[in-house]
């Protein structure tokens, strides 16, 4: 995605990730669970998903596990398993280990049988869902995930936030240098995109949020605080009402939900709000699903890879809308960004910069960042 940032500085990938793995430790994290936590982080500040990266290490994930309503130390219990299938608790640990776990063992179950899935109940925020279906991917199979979360988004005709912003994502392998990578969240935005317009001090384009009176908000500060109060939602994609098909991105929401949920028997819309009902904070207790598809129970994976990179190349070649320069593929963008970024690092705005300043001090880290200068 664009930045929406005007001030950055860029700052390599591998301090960052060593960064966020010590900040991680600091808070009780083990050492191997908090690499993985900041892997899974800097895999979307890598791709341009900054919704997703170093923006959330503090408010999403510090602040949880210093609030108590996120364990530092997963307890990963299978609470039900069969050769192709397993149910997993999650115990309100580190969302990134639990995923990282859970595809894990979805990929090992296809390697033998072809397919595996595996479902959550009692997890927290995992990062992002391509993360995990990269893993598959890079074992020549298919990998499909999704997780619900907290209430933000109004059903179809509704202006009550119900459902989370629920991505359902698929990544596969194919004969190009990046796979075909489809995460996205099945409102017109996600929450994080609104984090991200506030940081930058900038409106929300027209149509993302619908307010209980039916209009549509543009100041993100104000939004933040009216979704946490339920005074407004984001919307599905398609948008309002049912004209442009926004009844396909509820639906599309409504699927993640019930995965995320009723395999597992885990808790679901409001119950997964965050607060009690006296207002205080408790775990979020979310839930996610993760498929894995063996490639060779169906075909040989090189042919496979052909065909998808085929499709793919065919619909970027065909004709152009006009004054259109390109025609893009799911992955292609998160690709090209990570070329531009390789040797320049992850960009962080002011506020960024303060966070990690901030975090750096708090655990009494040993970091001196180039953005300090002057």
């Amino acid at each position: 995605m664009a930045m929406v940032y005007d001030d950055v500085s860029w700052v390599d990938f591998d301090k960052l990730e060593n960064f966020m793995t010590d900040v991680f430790k600091s808070v009780g994290v083990p050492e191997e669970d908090a690499k993985i936590c900041a892997n899974v982080l800097i895999a979307a500040d890598k791709r341009g998903i900054d919704t997703h990266g170093i923006g959330r290490l503090k408010p999403i994930y510090i602040d949880r596990i210093n609030d108590g309503i996120q364990k530092p130390v997963t307890n990963f219990e299978i609470v039900r398993e069969t050769p192709t299938t397993a149910v997993v608790d999650g115990h309100d640990g580190m969302g990134h280990v639990i995923g990282y776990k859970s595809m894990k063992m979805a990929i090992e179950k296809a390697k033998k049988y072809g397919m595996g899935m595996v479902v959550v109940r009692n997890s927290t925020h995992y990062g992002i869902a391509g993360y995990y279906g990269l893993m598959a991917s890079e074992q020549d199979m298919i990998g499909i995930t999704g997780t619900n979360a907290r209430p933000s988004v109004a059903p179809t005709w509704g202006v009550e936030p119900m459902l989370g912003t629920n991505p359902l994502t698929f990544v596969m392998p194919t004969d190009e240098e990046f796979p075909f990578f489809a995460d996205f969240a099945t409102p017109v935005s996600q929450r994080g995109k609104i984090e991200m317009y506030d940081r930058a001090g900038k409106e929300v384009p027209e149509g993302w949020v619908v307010g209980k009176d039916g209009k549509s908000k543009t100041d993100p500060k104000e939004i933040l605080k009216l979704i946490l109060a339920g005074e407004a939602s984001l919307v599905p994609l398609g948008g309002i009402g049912e004209e442009n098909g926004g009844y396909k991105g509820y639906d599309y929401a409504t699927v993640v939900e019930i995965l995320s949920a009723a395999l597992q028997q885990g808790a679901f819309l409001k119950a997964l709000s965050g607060f009690d009902k006296d207002g205080n904070k408790r775990p979020y207790r979310l839930g996610h699903f993760f498929i894995a598809i063996g490639i060779n129970a169906f075909t040989e994976p090189e042919k496979f890879k052909k065909t998808t990179g085929q499709i793919l190349r065919e619909l970027r070649n065909s004709e152009k809308m006009p004054g259109a320069e390109r025609i893009w593929t799911a992955g292609e963008k998160e690709y090209e960004t990570w070329l531009e970024r390789k040797d320049k690092g992850a960009p962080l705005n002011k506020k960024l910069r303060e966070q990690i300043i901030e975090l750096r001090d708090k655990y009494n880290l040993n970091y001196k960042f180039d953005f300090e200068k002057g």
